[in-house]
């Protein structure tokens, strides 16, 4: 069976799109819980209780919620500084790693508040 010019270029567009959708459907997850803690963190920094929570509560409760979403956060990734004025800066730094068929991506999140 042989193919003509045209018939191999609409194949090709094709299985470049199958593809491109592939890796959507395995990078977007990362992104969308990235986001679900970034809101958390603007809840927590919008919420004046939390100004008087100890520093390793906050860290804690940040780790428990990354955890939850199922995101790699350890303590020593969430950094939380109470400035002088008793304002809150909590900032976290973590990776998650995406296999890919044929190597993996490093996706490097820095959600704050």
């Amino acid at each position: 069976m042989k193919l003509d010019g045209q018939t191999g270029r609409v194949i090709a567009g094709i299985a470049v799109l199958i593809m491109l959708v592939l890796v959507g459907v395995l990078l977007v997850p990362p992104y969308v819980e990235n986001f679900k803690l970034q809101r958390y963190l603007n809840d927590l920094d919008a919420d004046e209780a939390t100004a008087r929570l100890p520093v390793d509560v906050i860290r804690a409760n940040v780790v428990n919620k990354a955890s939850e979403l199922g995101l790699p956060v350890h303590g020593d990734d969430v950094r939380v500084v109470r400035s002088g004025d008793g304002a809150l800066k909590i900032e976290v730094l973590y990776v998650v790693h995406v296999g890919l068929s044929v190597y993996t991506v490093d996706l490097h999140f820095r959600p704050g508040a």
